[in-house]
């Protein structure tokens, strides 16, 4: 009997990408181990995965917790930094469809294109 492996956050943060993220422009809270929440947003999202707009220093591999609006913390790993203060980002338990939906139709209609 073989056991299947958890896939790595790198794997899926690219199957998320397959997946397509959508645009969005959304306000979260945001918290690394041991610190409290702070203020950020959330301009990009798939069940998978996220990028994240901040001014705050995350490192690549880093546990974060994120508040989506009306939902509680969820555990996310830092996959990668890029420029302008923006990190991508996956969730350690994917979101449900519903959960998705919600988020997509509650956030800011212009950043959808």
């Amino acid at each position: 009997m073989t056991t299947q492996a958890k896939p790595s956050p790198v794997a899926a943060h690219h199957r998320s990408r397959l997946l397509g993220r959508q645009r969005v422009l959304i306000g979260v809270k945001l918290r690394r181990r041991g610190e409290s929440w702070f203020a950020s947003r959330v301009v990009s999202i798939s069940r998978e995965g996220f990028r994240l707009s901040t001014y705050v220093r995350l490192d690549v591999g880093m546990a974060i917790w994120i508040m989506l609006p009306g939902f509680e913390g969820r555990r996310a790993t830092v996959l990668s930094a890029g420029d302008e203060h923006e990190v991508d980002c996956c969730f350690d338990t994917p979101l449900h469809p519903a959960i998705l939906d919600y988020i997509l139709r509650m956030s800011d209609p212009d950043a959808r294109g």
